[in-house]
Parts: structure tokens; C-alpha cells; sequence
């Protein structure tokens, strides 16, 4: 017997009155809350319901649901950060790998560049660009 099978058998059939809104309510929110039928979508609000109900103190019930929820948006945050700042990185490789085929610049150039870099970027709060890069080199005045 296959799960969903044996899912409907456990399930039994019951008369509901609602208000017009109410079943309206259910008509609009089943398929946005991911349910196949709408009345998953009743199972599932009355089992959030008796959850809150039965908590021992009510106010334990949501603060649990928002914890929940935010750490999921911040996993979900995280995760794009994450894959930006892989491309970003991979973007940087390039550039940089161009960059050093043509150029000649000692290590103790280097290390001193690395130092004013780190200055100007933190003097700009991160906000340091392609055209600052080229005012600098070029001796014209940092645009920041």
C-alpha cells in the first residue's frame, strides 16, 4: 500500500459550516501556503491552532514560529551572500591573473599598494571603485 494511500485511509470526512469569507479565505491562501487541497490547508491551521492552544504558556508557542522563521531567512541570507561573494572571488582571480601577465611589481611595491589599499577601502566604508582606482594611478584626485 502506497503512503498516500494509507494517508487517506487514517483520514475521515466531516461537515464544516464557515462564513463566505472564511471559505473564500481557504479558495485564496491553499495553493500560495503550498497545499494540494484545500483541505490541507484547514489541517494545517488547526494544527497550528491546537499548537498555540495547548502550549503551556501561550507565549512560548510564538516566539518559537518567529525563531524559526527568522533563522530561515537568515540561512536563506547567508546562502546568497555566500554564492555573491563566490562570484565576486572568481571575478577577482580573473582580473587579478590578467592584471599580473603584463604587469612587473616587486614584492615591497606590492605589500605598500596592499597597505594604501586597505586605508582607502576603509576610508570609504568598502565603497571603492574601478574610477578611484584610476584617479589614484593617474595622480587626479580620489573621487570618495
Amino acid at each position: 500500500m502506497t503512503e498516500k494511500k494509507a494517508e487517506q485511509e487514517d483520514k475521515k470526512r466531516f461537515a464544516l459550516w464557515a462564513k463566505k469569507e472564511t471559505l473564500q479565505k481557504i479558495d485564496d491562501w491553499y495553493k500560495k501556503a503550498n497545499c494540494l487541497t484545500k483541505s490541507e490547508l484547514v489541517e494545517k491551521a488547526v494544527d497550528f491552532y491546537v499548537g498555540y492552544l495547548s502550549s503551556n504558556d501561550n507565549k512560548e508557542y510564538l516566539p518559537h514560529i518567529v525563531l524559526s522563521t527568522l533563522k530561515g531567512i537568515v540561512a536563506e541570507s547567508e546562502n546568497k551572500q555566500s554564492r555573491v561573494l563566490f562570484k565576486l572571488a572568481v571575478e577577482m582571480a580573473l582580473m587579478m591573473n590578467i592584471l599580473a601577465i603584463n604587469l612587473d611589481i616587486d614584492q615591497v611595491s606590492l605589500e605598500r599598494l596592499r597597505g594604501e589599499c586597505v586605508k582607502e577601502v576603509k576610508r570609504l566604508n568598502g565603497s571603492f571603485g574601478f574610477e578611484d582606482a584610476l584617479d589614484w594611478q593617474k595622480g587626479t584626485e580620489w573621487r570618495g
